[in-house]
């Protein structure tokens, strides 16, 4: 059915800065530090696909420049540096296939975002959204978690003249691609006019626990190597971008429902408190999340972690209902502000609260004024030549309001288009079937989704469980399994040995309770497979998980 672009439009940034598309963490961090270097902005600086780079290109220049980059200047066996670049040091879309290409050196440096193709190179708002995620955690403890970011990735840069400085404590990776900034094109280097959309996010209290979780890692600057922490702050942040819109899928659509009313979700009423042993305390909206931690798909364990993954992704088609709505409500806010009608007073731009206000019984005889024509455009694009379509008659035979009829009307036409992308977005955010997995899906066609605990995640949350204040810094302890559970559960909503309150589940019968004890025990030999478990004995107080990096005052 074809309908008009206007009708189509769909992204609302007030609830999102996503584009719900397929997402590389690589690609995301990346751009995240271009918008880190300019405040939020995007770099100006953008290279045309008619001059790209390429391997060859970095190839030719650690070949040539043998003082920079010694032991390279060897032309007798230029594959072994090729293959080292390749690995190494650049991130590549279509690897090894023909139509191969550079996307951007991987992102050990924060300048690495100066020679990106940004064809290949594209978040699709990811950078952007956690920006503003960051900027906007109350207490200030996202600003100071972008500065370390900034102070730890721009290693190696004069911070008063953006100069490149020598540092001899970076790896040799970064080292490498330092040496390969003289370009005079980093002379385009700006901001770019416009490009930062700040938008408070939906849910401060998950931008709260960003802030909190990535100065957690930060504490550990100075013991990971460098490659290592890049790839725990990928994980990271596909994690905190996963779980805020999984909670998005249950928020918006009971803010709709409470015309955006809802005292508990303002900037100063919020309860979410990171630093507590419960962060999240009343919230209404927390979500839990049942994991498969052995990761076999034919136990009881496993197909409790289908039912929970099946609970939040069935939430979709809810949740495109409410964006639509939302995005349809702004625009007749935007039409009202034209008409002399403003109702958020003389500001060009309405608040998330103020366009769900228009939900207001004071507000129904615009609504549906604004609806019915709404409607009647639909009707004029997708009719044939006698009649409706029979889909969209369906709508209209149910005889709801002229706003309920419109949504209605898009769910039938766009609803698949957009279940499709938000659930490959999801996917990727969560990592599916990756390193650092939050879910997983066998090959079988139509095989439904559990979620797991995929050891390199488990690794990442582990390096901030052991770290608590202790004398006015972040230090390292040995904790309890139980504690370290717990710390999971009311942290981040995964749920190990007990079943979710709510989000698809009721009462555990005794076949769940067998599962939970087995799935304990699964997180038992995990913990140990990865050195961070200590039973020195089947007393409780013995069960200890140590931290593999000690960090003191």
């Amino acid at each position: 059915m074809a309908i008009k672009i206007k009708e189509k439009e769909f992204r609302l940034t007030k609830i999102t800065l996503m584009d719900f598309k397929m997402i590389e963490m690589d690609r995301v961090l990346t751009n995240l530090f271009a918008r880190i270097y300019h405040n939020g902005a995007e770099s100006k600086l953008s290279r045309s696909s008619k001059d790209p780079n390429t391997v060859a290109k970095f190839l030719a220049q650690f070949l040539e420049d043998g003082d920079a980059f010694r032991g390279f200047n060897d032309k007798n066996h230029p594959e072994i540096v090729e293959r080292w670049i390749e690995t190494h040091l650049l991130d590549l879309v279509n690897r090894g296939k023909p139509r191969q290409a550079v996307a951007a050196p991987r992102p050990l440096h924060g300048f690495t975002y100066r020679f990106r193709n940004t064809k290949h190179c594209r978040d699709y708002g990811a950078s952007a959204m956690i920006y503003e995620l960051l900027a906007h955690a109350r207490n200030n403890v996202g600003v100071e978690a972008l500065k370390q970011l900034k102070q730890y990735f721009f290693k190696g840069v004069d911070p008063s003249t953006g100069q490149l400085s020598v540092d001899r404590s970076v790896d040799v990776e970064a080292q490498a691609l330092l040496n390969s900034l003289n370009s005079e094109a980093v002379r385009e280097d700006v901001p770019q006019k416009d490009s930062r959309n700040p938008h408070q996010p939906v849910c401060i209290g998950s931008a709260d626990l960003l802030a909190n979780d990535l100065i957690r890692l930060m504490r550990y600057k100075e013991v990971i190597p460098r490659t290592v922490m890049v790839d725990y702050l990928k994980i990271l942040l596909a994690f905190h971008l996963g779980l805020y819109h999984l909670r998005l899928l249950k928020l918006l659509p009971r803010l709709i429902e409470k015309k955006g009313k809802e005292p508990i979700c303002e900037w100063h009423r919020c309860p979410v408190k990171p630093a507590e042993k419960d962060p999240f305390g009343d919230c209404p909206h927390r979500i839990g999340l049942f994991l498969d931690v052995r990761g076999r798909p034919e136990t009881w364990a496993a197909e409790l972690a289908k039912r929970s993954a099946d609970a939040h992704y069935r939430r979709i088609p809810g949740y495109i209902k409410a964006a639509f709505l939302a995005r349809k409500l702004d625009e007749m806010g935007g039409f009202l502000q034209k008409t002399g009608k403003p109702p958020g007073g003389n500001r060009k731009s309405l608040s998330l609260r103020e366009v769900l206000g228009l939900l207001g019984s004071e507000f129904k005889t615009d609504r549906e004024q604004f609806f019915q024509t709404r409607i009647q455009n639909i009707v004029e694009d997708a009719s044939g030549d006698d009649a409706l379509d029979p889909e969209l008659q369906a709508v209209f035979d149910l005889q709801l309001d002229p706003m309920e009829t419109y949504i209605e009307c898009l769910a039938v036409v766009r609803g698949d288009y957009h279940r499709k992308f938000i659930t490959n977005f999801l996917d990727a955010t969560l990592l599916k079937n990756r390193a650092g997995a939050l879910v997983a899906q066998t090959r079988a066609r139509g095989s439904p989704r559990r979620f797991v605990l995929d050891t390199r995640l488990l690794e990442v949350l582990l390096q901030l469980a052991v770290l608590e204040v202790r004398d006015g810094k972040l230090q390292t302890r040995e904790i309890r399994v139980d504690d370290l559970l717990d710390f999971l559960r009311h942290r981040y909503g995964l749920h190990i040995d007990r079943l979710p309150t709510g989000d698809g589940f009721g009462e555990p019968s005794i076949r769940d309770s067998e599962a939970l004890r087995s799935n304990r025990e699964a997180f038992k030999e995990k913990l140990r497979d990865i050195g961070f478990f200590r039973d020195l004995s089947d007393a409780y107080i013995t069960q200890n998980v140590s931290p593999r990096y000690r960090i003191q005052a």
